[in-house]
C-alpha cells in the first residue's frame, strides 16, 4: 500500500500535525478543505486523507500553503456491487451509495496504519468513518468529530447513546416530523413526511448494515470533542442542545464560506467562462434565477419537467446547472421536454457541465438561487446576498430548510406532504414571490443581515483553529466561537478549548 511520506508530531517545534478525514462527497470535502486552509494558515501541518480520484479533482490550493499540506491518497478497495472508479457519492445513483459506505468501512486497516505511522496530534473525522474515534483513542490521538451539518440538524437527531443502544423511542416516520422531546424551546425544525419517506434507509439501514443515523451517533459518541459547522450568533439554542445531549465539549468552527479557487487555464474553461460572462452581462441587475442542486442531488423526470415549466412560467431569466445523471452507471437519465430550450433561448441558459458557482452568485444580475438547501450552497448564497428559494432533496436538506424558513431567510416551494410533488405553478409563484413581488423584502432584508455572519473572511479568521497556547495562558473573553487546540503541559493527549 502506497502512503505519503511519514510525518512526525509537530509538538517539538511548537506546531501541530492534524489529520482530516472527510466523507467521500464533494459537498463534505470542500468544508473540510476550507478548515484545512485555516489550520495551515496558522502554520500547522495538515494531512488531508481521501482516495486518489477525489484528491485529484479537488480545487487547487494556494502555493503558499503547499509545504504545510500533505494530501494522502489511500486506495479504495474493490468490493462487490460497487462499480469501478466510483469514489464519491456523485459517481453513483442514490441506491448504490450504500455500497460506497461498505467499501469505505473496509479501509479501517489502512486508516489505522496511516495514523499509527504518522502519529498526529489531532484527528478530525466525518460521520461515515464512525470507527475512527475508537481507533484514535487506542493510538492515544485526540479526536474531534467534525460534522459539516449545522447544530440544528445534529441537535434534532438526538443523543448518540439513544441511537447506538437502540433505545430511541422514535420508531415510525411520523416521529421525525415533530421537534424531539429534548428540545425545550419553540421550533419548527423537523422533517416533512415526504422527506422521511424519501430516505427511510437513513433511519432504518440498508445493505450496509448501519444506518446514516447510527453513523452520526457513533461518530459523536467515539470522539473527544464535537466540532460543528456553526456559530453562536446564528443558532445558540441548538448549540446548547448539543452540549446537553452529548455531554462533551461542543465547538462551533464557523460557517466556513467557500473561497475562490484556481479554475485552471485550459482553453475549454476559458471559452465557457467568456460565453457565460457575455450572456450574464446582457441581463438586468437582480433579475436572474440561478438554479443548481449540488453535486449529488438529482430530481426525478417529473420534477425536472415541473421545474422547467415553472421557470418558463415565471418569465424570469435563468441559469440552470442541470445534472442529468449520477455517475456513468446511472441508467435513469432525465431529459428536458422537447422544444423547451428553443422556447427559452435568450431567456435561459442550460449548463450540463461544471460551472464556477461562486463567480455566478457574485454577479449582480443574480436575484435568487433555487437550491436543494445543502449548507455549502446556502452559505455561498448568503455571502453574496442572494435570495433563497428551496426545493429539498435528501439528508439534512429538510432540517436546513426549516431553520431557514423559521428565521425568514428562505422560502420553500410548497409540496404535497406525502408524495413530495409540486407543480409548475408553485415553482413560478415561489420564484416571483422571492425575487419580484413586494414580499421579497422580508427575505432580502434577512439575507442582508446574515451576510456579515456567513461571508466575512475577517470573521472566519477569528476562528483561530489549531492555535497553540500553554496551559498557564489566560483565557480571554472573545467570541465563544473561537476554537483552540490547546497543548496542555506537554501532555501527549491534547485538549480542545474554546475562548
Amino acid at each position: 500500500m502506497a502512503l505519503e511520506p511519514h510525518l512526525t508530531s509537530m509538538a517539538d517545534d511548537g506546531k501541530l500535525h492534524i489529520v482530516m478525514v472527510p466523507w467521500l462527497v464533494f459537498g463534505y470535502m470542500i468544508p473540510y478543505l476550507e478548515l484545512t486552509k485555516l489550520v495551515a494558515q496558522k502554520g500547522h501541518k495538515v494531512s488531508f486523507v481521501s482516495t486518489a480520484k477525489n484528491i485529484d479533482r479537488l480545487p487547487k490550493l494556494p502555493p503558499s500553503l503547499s509545504s504545510l499540506l500533505n494530501f494522502v491518497k489511500l486506495p479504495l478497495p474493490l468490493t462487490e456491487n460497487l462499480p469501478e472508479n466510483a469514489d464519491a457519492n456523485s459517481d453513483l445513483p442514490y441506491d448504490k451509495v450504500q455500497y460506497l459506505k461498505i467499501t469505505f468501512d473496509s479501509m479501517q486497516e489502512s486508516m489505522a496504519h496511516f495514523l499509527e505511522a504518522s502519529d498526529p496530534d489531532w484527528l478530525l473525522y466525518d460521520f461515515a468513518p464512525y470507527w475512527l474515534g475508537p481507533i484514535a483513542a487506542k493510538l492515544n490521538i485526540s479526536s474531534a468529530f467534525f460534522t459539516i451539518m449545522i447544530a440544528a440538524c445534529m441537535g434534532f437527531l438526538g443523543p448518540s447513546s439513544a441511537v447506538v443502544h437502540e433505545n430511541d423511542d422514535r420508531n415510525k416516520a411520523g416521529d421525525y416530523t415533530v421537534p424531539p422531546k429534548w428540545v425545550s424551546f419553540p421550533s419548527t425544525v423537523a422533517f416533512r413526511l415526504y422527506e422521511v419517506l424519501r430516505m427511510t434507509d437513513s433511519f432504518m439501514g440498508n445493505d450496509s448494515g448501519v444506518s446514516n443515523l447510527h453513523h452520526l451517533a457513533a461518530s459523536a459518541k467515539g470522539c473527544d470533542v464535537l466540532a460543528v459547522r456553526s456559530c453562536s450568533e446564528f443558532e445558540p439554542e441548538w448549540l446548547q442542545v448539543l452540549e446537553e445531549i452529548h455531554e462533551k465539549p461542543i465547538f462551533p468552527v464557523g460557517q466556513l464560506p467557500t473561497t475562490a479557487y484556481d479554475e485552471g487555464d485550459d482553453d475549454n474553461n476559458k471559452d465557457a467562462r467568456r460565453e457565460m460572462k457575455e450572456w450574464l452581462d446582457k441581463q438586468d441587475k437582480g433579475s436572474m434565477v440561478y438554479v443548481a442542486f449540488g453535486s449529488d442531488a438529482k430530481p426525478t423526470q417529473h420534477e425536472l419537467t415541473e421545474i422547467a415549466l415553472g421557470l418558463e412560467l415565471s418569465q424570469l431569466p435563468f441559469f440552470w446547472v442541470l445534472r442529468k445523471r449520477r455517475g456513468l452507471v446511472d441508467t435513469e437519465l432525465i431529459e428536458l421536454l422537447d422544444g423547451f430550450e428553443e422556447r427559452t433561448k435568450g431567456v435561459g441558459v442550460i449548463c450540463t457541465s461544471w460551472v464556477p458557482q461562486l463567480k455566478i452568485l457574485s454577479h449582480d444580475l443574480v436575484g435568487g438561487f433555487l437550491t436543494h438547501s445543502g449548507w455549502s450552497s446556502v452559505v455561498e448564497a448568503i455571502q453574496f446576498e442572494r435570495d433563497l428559494i428551496l426545493l429539498t432533496c435528501l439528508a439534512d436538506h429538510g432540517l436546513n430548510a426549516r431553520l431557514l424558513e423559521e428565521k425568514k431567510i428562505a422560502y420553500s416551494i410548497p409540496r404535497d406532504e406525502r408524495d413530495r410533488s409540486f407543480t409548475r405553478d408553485s415553482v413560478a409563484e415561489s420564484l416571483r414571490l422571492v425575487i419580484v413581488d413586494e414580499e421579497r423584502d422580508v427575505y432580502r432584508d434577512r439575507v442582508k443581515e446574515m451576510k456579515g455572519l456567513f461571508g466575512s473572511r475577517d470573521k472566519q479568521e477569528r476562528f483561530a483553529v489549531a492555535e497553540e497556547m500553554s496551559s498557564s495562558s489566560e483565557v480571554s473573553e472573545e467570541s465563544s466561537e473561537v476554537v483552540l487546540l490547546v497543548i496542555g503541559g506537554g501532555a501527549r493527549r491534547r485538549r480542545m478549548r474554546r475562548v
